[in-house]
C-alpha cells in the first residue's frame, strides 16, 4: 500500500512539474513576444523561480498522490464520475463553489501572511520576483506553498464535484496563477474594466499588489478585497 501511494505522490509531482513548464513556458513565450525586453536582465531571478516552483511541485504533489490514490484504492472522497450521479446545473455550481473557497481560503491566508513575521519566513520568497513574471506563479517557499497545497485535497473529502468539473477547477487555478503574474494584461481593456470585471482579478489588478505589498489580496475575486477595504485597484503601470 505504502509503496503505491509513494508512486501516485511522485507521479503526480510530476504532472504538476509538467503543467507548470507548459503552461509558465507558453505565457512567458507570449510575453516575449507582446513585451520585447521584459525580461531581459531577469534570468538568474527566473531560474530562482523555476528551482522555488519545482520545490512547489513536490509540496503540492505529495498529498495530491495521496488523494489520488485514496479516490480511486478506497474511494475516499466525493469525486464521481457517473454524469447522472448529480443534477446537471451542479457540474457548474460546483467549481463555483470550489473557487469561491479557495478564494476565501487564500485571501485571508495571504494576508495574514504580509504579518511582518509570517513574511519573511513565507512570503518573501514571492515577492522575491521584481518584477513578476509568468515562472512565478508557483514560486514559493515550501511552507507557503503548503498552505496552497492543502485546499483542493480537503474540499474534494467535502464537496462532491465530477472528475471534468474538477479539472476545471484546475484548469483555472492553473491560468489565472500564471496571468495574473505576466506583467501585461492579456484580458481585452473593455472586460476589465467592465461592471464584470470589477468583481474578477487579473494581471492588472495582481500586479498592483506587487507593486504596494499591502493591498489586492485575492486569487479570483474581489469580493473580499472590497468587503474588506483591502482593494486598491488597477495598476497603472500595465
Amino acid at each position: 500500500m505504502w509503496y503505491a501511494i509513494f508512486i501516485s505522490a511522485i507521479a503526480m509531482t510530476g504532472i504538476i512539474a509538467l503543467r507548470y513548464f507548459a503552461s509558465s513556458g507558453a505565457f512567458a513565450l507570449a510575453t516575449n513576444f507582446r513585451k520585447p525586453g521584459y525580461h531581459s536582465n531577469l534570468g538568474p531571478q527566473i531560474r530562482r523561480e523555476i528551482l522555488w516552483s519545482l520545490a512547489s511541485a513536490a509540496v503540492y504533489g505529495i498529498p495530491a498522490g495521496i488523494v489520488a490514490w485514496g479516490w480511486q484504492e478506497r474511494g475516499w472522497t466525493q469525486i464521481y464520475t457517473q454524469w447522472d450521479a448529480m443534477p446537471l446545473w451542479y457540474l457548474i455550481a460546483a467549481p463555483l463553489i470550489y473557487l469561491v473557497l479557495h478564494d476565501t481560503w487564500f485571501y485571508w491566508t495571504h494576508r495574514l501572511m504580509h504579518r511582518p513575521k509570517l513574511f519573511r519566513t513565507m512570503h518573501a520568497v514571492h515577492h522575491a520576483s521584481r518584477p513578476p513574471t509568468a515562472w512565478a506563479a508557483m514560486s514559493f517557499h515550501p511552507w507557503e506553498a503548503l498552505t496552497g497545497a492543502i485546499v483542493v485535497p480537503a474540499l474534494v473529502f467535502l464537496v462532491p464535484i465530477h472528475i471534468a468539473s474538477l479539472g476545471l477547477v484546475l484548469l483555472v487555478m492553473t491560468v489565472m496563477g500564471v496571468t495574473n503574474h505576466m506583467g501585461w494584461e492579456m484580458f481585452p481593456r473593455r472586460l476589465v474594466h467592465s461592471r464584470l470585471g470589477g468583481w474578477l482579478i487579473t494581471a492588472s489588478h495582481h500586479q498592483r499588489h506587487h507593486e504596494e505589498y499591502r493591498c489586492n489580496y485575492g486569487l479570483y475575486f474581489r469580493f473580499w478585497d472590497r468587503l474588506c477595504g483591502t482593494d486598491r485597484g488597477l495598476s497603472e503601470r500595465i
